[in-house]
């Protein structure tokens, strides 16, 4: 069992930049994968990244790349995601997502997590 709690988010001008933290409770938090989506109002869930276990895999959603970075820390169950060069669009609220990771899987869509955050909410003005 995995408990997740974000924080991070608040409002913020275009330009600006953000880092959300997802924390983890278990003592297993290290074998885990973990991903970050995101959603606006009237709209699916978006895959936003994701990271696996050894820390070094990482994969990123189109709206994501070249803005946003992924990293973990293992010795303090947490998740972290830095967005930079934020834009209105990227208004929704945040998730972040676990999944134990024992191989091949698809980072990228949400039904392949198994818990969830409450989620914390990132407003972009312009």
């Amino acid at each position: 069992q995995v408990h997740l709690v974000e924080s991070g988010g608040g409002l913020v001008q275009a330009g600006a930049s953000l880092r959300l933290s997802c924390a983890a409770s278990g003592r297993t938090f290290s074998s885990y994968g973990l991903g970050w989506f995101r959603q606006a109002p009237g709209k699916e869930r978006e895959f936003v990244a994701a990271i696996r276990r050894n820390e070094v895999d990482t994969y990123y959603g189109d709206s994501a790349k070249g803005r946003f970075t992924i990293s973990r820390d293992n010795a303090v169950n947490t998740v972290y995601l830095q967005m930079n060069s934020l834009e209105p669009e990227d208004t929704a609220v945040y998730y972040c997502a676990a999944v134990e990771d024992i191989g091949f899987n698809n980072w990228r869509s949400h039904y392949v997590y198994d818990y969830w955050g409450q989620g914390t909410q990132v407003t972009v003005s312009s």
